[in-house]
């Protein structure tokens, strides 16, 4: 075995982990999930059935992920984070039957490469989040959010732009942002923002 399973977690056999990845105590990763390289699942997290998880991703403490998520690599996903998956949610049907699985059709969340999705903060399916994108701790995502976005609030809106570093980008003259860690520049037009050739 080249991945660590703590022995309080909950792995079933018909899930895939990545070499090098951790699954910490009282996780529990789900049938037919998929876990890449590198990947850390915290304390008390939620990996659900068939989730797909890239490399080098990071599920902090008590996140819940329901399936059918899928995470690109290098995604952080904050402590006690909640990607929903069910977009008209009830315990029971119209006329007081409890639902069963085949009762509704689950919707996922999607977070691409590189985004970070901060703690405590609900991604409400079905909804995208971009490349390098950042969900601020506490924020509430109902649509869709772009590459490179800052997004924050209850709901989630756009406050500015972060920079693959992670860092607030400061912009330079119209249509160009700098990250002040890297000096990377990034060019928007149209409400989209595109990294600049080196």
């Amino acid at each position: 075995m080249n991945y660590r399973v703590q022995p309080s977690a909950q792995v079933d056999g018909s899930a895939e982990i990545g070499a090098g990845s951790s699954v910490w105590d009282l996780a529990q990763i789900r049938e037919q999930a998929r876990l890449g390289e590198g990947c850390v699942v915290g304390r008390g997290a939620y990996i659900g059935t068939g989730v797909r998880m890239g490399d080098n991703v990071k599920v902090q403490n008590y996140a819940l992920v329901y399936e059918p998520a899928e995470l690109g690599d290098g995604v952080f996903v904050g402590p006690a984070a909640v990607f929903t998956n069910d977009h008209n949610p009830r315990s029971v049907d119209p006329e007081g039957r409890q639902k069963r699985g085949g009762d509704w059709e689950a919707v996922g969340v999607t977070v691409a490469e590189g985004a970070s999705v901060g703690a405590r903060s609900v991604c409400v399916a079905p909804v995208r989040v971009g490349r390098w994108a950042m969900v601020a701790a506490g924020a509430v995502v109902t649509k869709d959010v772009p590459d490179f976005a800052l997004v924050m609030g209850v709901p989630a809106r756009q406050t500015g732009w972060v920079g693959r570093a992670g860092h607030k980008l400061v912009q330079k003259e119209a249509g160009v942002w700098q990250c002040p860690e890297t000096g990377a520049l990034y060019d928007e037009k149209d409400g989209v923002l595109t990294e600049r050739d080196a």
